[in-house]
């Protein structure tokens, strides 16, 4: 088997370790040790350490001695701290973008500005300030809080803040964008929208594009989308690869947006493989785009790869090589439902002390789901703790029946789940919001 190097440590990399490690012997370097990677690690005969994944010099060590041929990562700040440069430097074949390509993530208004070229009328009416007096002028244009508020660089898809929802009053929102341009020199302003939210992922090796099945996230903290923001409490795929306010067409111009905006990011020098993902609304006066993500998204990664018919270390075979095609790119035409278990605190503080739990991983696994560890580590028998205070779990399940997979996600976490953790009862609710 050849060996295949994964960067990053969440619930994410878990699910991408289990489906490469059919084909890879998998190698990782890891801030601490995520169960579910080290599973999938031991199980392909590879090798993982202990370290900083962005310790350029300990990767490159870790590269050379372990005589790694292939490099795949898909965490945000690792793509733009230039890990998949050092890979490609490294000789690898990779999936992910340069930190060049990575821009259209972690440079909001590089995004704006990229897809006011290619797709203008996607774009909402938004200021992209640099300066008080430039934010003043701004805020002139709104006559109380219904305008979003949105930090340049990345945040863990937590800094978005919506007028009315994050904040009350215009005198909040502008508090937050001034902490916002203080903070990088640069903050955005937009209009407030009225429409459905969804996003579109597609894989790429740099030239061939394929778009994944539409997943619907669940993005706030608490039942009916009350509280703050978080990285996601949970997410559904359909049968069909839609949603149900979705169409085939709907689908097509946020793809032909993505497609254009690949040929873009490697015109002058392939920058950018693997996944870039739009976030869009849906209008009445058509599709808008919000933002782009340059890597799977987190829960969206556990429900796609779930739901591949053409085995994803396959697929990613492909894209290492360059090679990707519809035709051996293939998916399973299943319904997928997932929920994140959290600690009682998560998004509601930014440091807590550590939290115990007990989950019996095996127990829940034969009633026919399955678990991806995040935030969290192994301390004994069925025994755990956080490493911080983000998400420390998720359990996901595919199958024919959306009622009866979602039932029986819940039943696990009714049976299974520790009382000092928690987790959002309404995944799956959508038609409500």
């Amino acid at each position: 088997m050849e060996k295949c190097l994964l960067l990053g440590n969440g619930a994410r990399e878990a699910v991408i370790a289990e489906a490469m490690s059919e084909k890879y012997e998998m190698y990782a370097i890891m801030p601490y040790e995520n169960p579910s990677i080290l599973e999938f690690v031991k199980k392909s005969n590879g090798k993982y350490q202990i370290g900083n994944p962005f310790d350029k010099e300990l990767v490159k060590k870790f590269i050379t001695e372990n005589e790694i041929q292939h490099c795949i990562i898909s965490q945000d700040n690792l793509l733009q701290e230039g890990l998949i440069d050092l890979a490609k430097e490294c000789g690898l074949k990779t999936f992910g973008p340069t930190s060049k390509a990575a821009k259209i993530e972690w440079s909001k208004t590089y995004a704006l500005d990229v897809v006011q070229k290619l797709a203008p009328e996607m774009i909402i009416k938004n200021f992209e300030i640099t300066s008080a007096t430039e934010l003043e002028n701004a805020l002139a244009n709104y006559a109380d809080e219904n305008f979003v508020i949105k930090p340049e660089g990345l945040t863990g898809g937590k800094g978005v803040k919506v007028g009315g929802i994050h904040f009350a009053t215009k005198a909040e929102g502008q508090a937050y964008a001034k902490e916002c341009l203080e903070a990088s020199g640069k903050v955005i302003v937009q209009d407030k929208v009225k429409g459905k939210e969804f996003t579109v992922m597609c894989i790429t090796d740099g030239k061939n594009v394929v778009t994944l099945p539409i997943t619907f996230d669940y993005p706030y903290r608490f039942d009916e989308d009350k509280g703050p923001g978080t990285g996601g409490m949970g997410c559904i795929g359909f049968a069909n690869g839609l949603l149900p306010f979705l169409t085939g067409e709907d689908v097509d111009t946020c793809s032909h947006l993505i497609e254009k905006t690949i040929a873009y990011l490697n015109k002058d020098s392939e920058e950018f493989t693997g996944i870039l993902y739009g976030g869009f609304f849906k209008t009445e006066e058509g599709i808008k785009f919000i933002e782009f993500n340059a890597r799977f998204g987190d829960p969206e990664a556990m429900n796609v790869i779930n739901s591949f018919k053409t085995p994803f270390a396959e697929v990613a075979t492909d894209v290492f090589n360059r090679n990707l095609s519809q035709e051996r790119c293939q998916f399973n035409g299943k319904n997928s439902f997932l929920v994140y278990v959290v600690s009682k605190e998560y998004s509601l503080k930014s440091k807590v002390p550590p939290v115990e739990f007990t989950l019996d991983k095996e127990s829940a696994q034969r009633k026919g789901v399955k678990i991806y560890f995040a935030n969290a580590k192994k301390i004994g028998e069925n025994k755990y703790v956080s490493v911080s205070n983000s998400r420390l779990f998720a359990i996901e399940k595919t199958g024919d029946d959306f009622e009866e997979i979602k039932n029986q996600v819940y039943r696990v976490i009714h049976e299974e789940v520790d009382p000092v953790l928690d987790y959002r009862n309404d995944i799956g609710n959508m038609y409500e919001h």
